[in-house]
């Protein structure tokens, strides 16, 4: 996407009175031509963004409080949680 040098708006193409095409602005009399056979699009890809480990990966959970308690699906007898404040501080902490 271009974008016009005086007024700021994308431009968009069009054609010109001698069917060249050309970069127009839909707001000011901006044109710019586009040379005859060259390419009129481009395509940037952009690097992705390394993941943050919002809860802190394994270390967070090494010293948290824990509770006796029964899982009906695996049986396990223990029950691990933490609370974080991810929110404002009007808001209640979230239980992990």
């Amino acid at each position: 996407m271009l974008f016009c040098p005086y007024c700021s708006n994308a431009l968009t193409i069009g054609d010109q009175d001698n069917s060249d095409k050309c970069w127009i602005c839909p707001t000011c009399p901006y044109k710019y031509n586009i040379a005859p056979g060259k390419q009129i699009s481009m395509r940037t890809h952009l690097k992705r963004k390394q993941v943050d480990d919002v809860l802190g990966g394994k270390e967070a959970w090494a010293n948290v409080d824990k509770i006796d308690a029964t899982c009906p699906k695996c049986d396990a007898r223990k029950a691990y949680y933490r609370q974080l404040q991810i929110r404002s501080a009007d808001e209640p902490m979230t239980t992990f």
